[in-house]
């Protein structure tokens, strides 16, 4: 397998990047290979210097870089030898089979759209991270952001993404879905989530086990975390600062620990054609490292596939 990589995304970029390369391949005994995309004369020194295998990589070399805050669209149209660019353009002509990045997430996501399309039957991609439980175990929370405002049928197909998702990669076999609401019993919330219920109640493609509120999410009741985008980000955030809490605190939890988010990597955008993560954009090397693991995951555990069968069938 060969995995795509935009190392001039992030504040760190592309040293980190190069350190969280060095790491993975010094690790992984298989036949993955790495296309380390953006300053070639810059990144062959990186290499070097951290003793890269040179037969593991090979380097694509991007002129141009799209900013942190540079509009999304506009930046792709206009920046076409950027890493981001070229990045999906590999993947799209099939030179690559998955592509990680720390940039401009925007810039990721318009990529994924538009240069590999959604799964067939697809309504709208997502976004999900993975949610640290109190009793050790770990959760998916989606849609985290991409999707502020949902339709009920686009939460049915995230639940069935999620739970797709939670069982290969999280290695949950039957994973519990929860809508996420202000009560438990069945009717309440707003008009979304009145009429997401019932459409989840019958979806024979899940295990839905109705309503879970806010103090569940990290308690061990679902698997799968169902709810728009705009409450999604919230969460994550409140989730987010209690890892920077504790850090600035100096309070060693190992529980806390478990919120930070380099140990996962990246979020991966579910409902397109091919793998494509979206890591932090203060990512060190472990992200990095981490980011291409989940990858790789992702495309031995074909993934992709068993959510189109999912939603099509």
């Amino acid at each position: 397998m060969t995995i795509g990589i935009d190392m001039m995304g992030g504040d760190y970029a592309p040293l980190e990047a190069v350190k969280g390369v060095a790491q993975y391949l010094s690790a992984d005994t298989g036949n993955t290979h790495l296309v380390l995309i953006g300053d070639a004369p810059e990144i062959e020194k990186l290499v070097a210097e951290h003793q890269v295998p040179a037969d593991r990589i090979t380097i694509v070399h991007a002129s141009e870089v799209i900013g942190m805050h540079e509009h999304p669209t506009k930046a792709l149209r206009e920046k076409q030898n950027s890493s981001i660019a070229i990045g999906f353009g590999l993947l799209a002509k099939g030179k690559t089979d998955a592509i990680i990045s720390a940039g401009n997430t925007g810039a990721m996501l318009v990529g994924a759209l538009f240069s590999i399309k959604a799964l067939e039957g697809v309504l709208r991609p997502t976004i999900s991270t993975i949610i640290p439980k109190s009793n050790g175990s770990t959760g998916l929370l989606l849609d985290v952001g991409l999707n502020a405002d949902c339709k009920p049928e686009q939460l049915n197909q995230f639940a069935v993404m999620g739970s797709v998702y939670a069982k290969l990669i999280l290695g949950i076999e039957n994973p519990r879905v929860g809508l996420i609401n202000v009560g438990e019993e069945e009717g309440k919330g707003n008009l979304l989530a009145q009429a997401t219920y019932p459409l989840l109640k019958e979806n024979k493609h899940i295990h839905f086990i109705g309503n879970i509120e806010g103090r569940d999410v990290l308690e061990d009741k679902a698997d799968v975390m169902v709810c728009e985008g705009f409450t999604g980000n919230i969460i994550l955030k409140m989730a987010e600062s209690l890892y920077e809490i504790a850090s600035k605190q100096k309070i060693r939890n190992e529980y806390f620990d478990r919120f930070n988010f380099e140990i996962y990597g990246g979020t991966p955008v579910l409902g397109v054609a091919k793998p494509v993560i979206i890591g932090h954009g203060i990512s060190h090397a472990k992200a990095f490292r981490n980011m291409i693991a989940l990858a790789q995951l992702m495309l031995e555990k074909d993934v992709m596939s068993s959510m189109k069968d999912e939603l099509i069938s």
